[in-house]
């Protein structure tokens, strides 16, 4: 692909997510009022929870979602609480299920933080542990979806059902996540970030991944692999 497609394809992408992201928070305006009171009724504290994340070329920013959980200190750092839903509000349970706790990060979309589509962004302990394959990451917007965002949707679940879940997360599924991170990096186009827009739509609805061959059998394999650890950890 030479200079000039990357760099059409690249405009397209951005102003088709400032578009959406706009167009997003007015028609989802109700819904952002009725969340962001919700969630100051569920417990003290502010509606919003901000955290530090690596985004593009490796620099920090503060990434936005509805607040979940009870306020602790250290959390927007980076404080791991993979596999504790003992701090998850009864609104917070909701919001993630529905991934509505993910609706502020349109204002993320707009400040240029992040894009629709593309690899999540992660907090910065985790980055340090593979820069090499990061770097490759960061050398575009982190996104509100991805292919792994869809694999992992019930990464909370995997997480909580084993009795060390950091070292699950580190030694299984993030590599796993990065393999798709990867990826898309290397073969994203405008058209393929649609794609992935309707399937995390459908995923959401059903449930479960929409289309397990979205990117190939691998993601199955993977899937399969994941669980297999969970249950070699249980025992």
């Amino acid at each position: 692909m030479n200079t000039l497609v990357i760099y059409i394809c690249t405009l397209m992408k951005h102003c088709f997510d400032l578009l959406a992201a706009m167009v997003g928070i007015v028609v989802l305006l109700p819904v952002w009022i009725a969340v962001s009171v919700a969630v100051r009724l569920s417990s003290p504290g502010p509606t919003l929870f901000r955290q530090i994340r690596v985004g593009r070329g490796g620099q920090d920013f503060v990434l936005l979602k509805f607040r979940t959980m009870t306020i602790r200190s250290g959390s927007e750092t980076g404080t791991f609480d993979a596999g504790d839903g003992s701090r998850v509000t009864k609104i917070g349970r909701f919001l993630r299920a529905t991934k509505l706790d993910e609706l502020p990060q349109l204002l993320n979309v707009i400040r240029g933080d992040m894009a629709i589509v593309g690899p999540r962004p992660e907090v910065r302990k985790w980055v340090e542990m593979n820069p090499e394959r990061w770097a490759i990451v960061h050398a575009v917007r982190p996104g509100i979806t991805d292919p792994a965002a869809i694999l992992y949707l019930d990464e909370e679940k995997i997480l909580a059902n084993v009795p060390d879940p950091e070292r699950l997360y580190r030694e299984e599924i993030l590599p796993r996540k990065l393999d798709l991170y990867v990826e898309y990096v290397r073969t994203r186009t405008f058209w393929a970030d649609l794609k992935i827009l309707g399937q995390t739509a459908i995923a959401i609805i059903a449930g479960a991944p929409a289309d397990p061959h979205a990117s190939g059998r691998r993601e199955v394999g993977i899937a399969e692999e994941t669980q297999q650890s969970v249950e070699q950890h249980k025992k």
